[in-house]
């Protein structure tokens, strides 16, 4: 819903001029993620209170945390170490803080409110029993 909302492309400058390296030699190499979509991502983060680990997972798990940032089925998911690279990068060069009041500015003067959500992952397992018969106690506290 938000992406409806929220044209993104009002950061594409800011993150391009603080982010891309324009004084490349040559276009070897791979290309980078666009910045929006990795701006999403750190969104994404941010409002579910994810590592960089459990972020990689749910967009590959998830099909909403694949839709919000422009990925579809079968995209190349940023890995862990470039969503780390990413919030590094923004945060070295002042943008985290800059770049999110804007975002939160633009929310508010349309009216919105975005709670923080929690991802709750609870898993149960049965240990094994190990059970002895009475010989086999007897034998082993002697």
């Amino acid at each position: 819903m938000i992406s409806k909302v929220v044209d993104f492309e009002m950061f594409r400058a800011v993150l391009e001029d603080a982010l891309l390296n324009k004084d490349k030699k040559s276009n070897a190499g791979a290309k980078p993620y666009d910045v929006i979509m990795m701006f999403k991502i750190i969104i994404l983060q941010h409002y579910y209170g994810l590592g960089d680990k459990q972020l990689e997972y749910q967009i590959i798990d998830r099909a909403s945390f694949k839709q919000f940032p422009g990925l579809e089925s079968g995209d190349k998911v940023p890995d862990e170490k470039t969503v780390w690279a990413f919030r590094e990068t923004l945060t070295n060069k002042g943008l985290v803080e800059k770049i999110f009041d804007e975002f939160h500015d633009f929310l508010e003067k349309k009216g919105i409110m975005l709670n923080e959500g929690k991802m709750i992952d609870a898993s149960f397992t049965i240990a094994p029993r190990q059970r002895n018969s009475r010989e086999e106690n007897k034998t082993t506290q002697k």
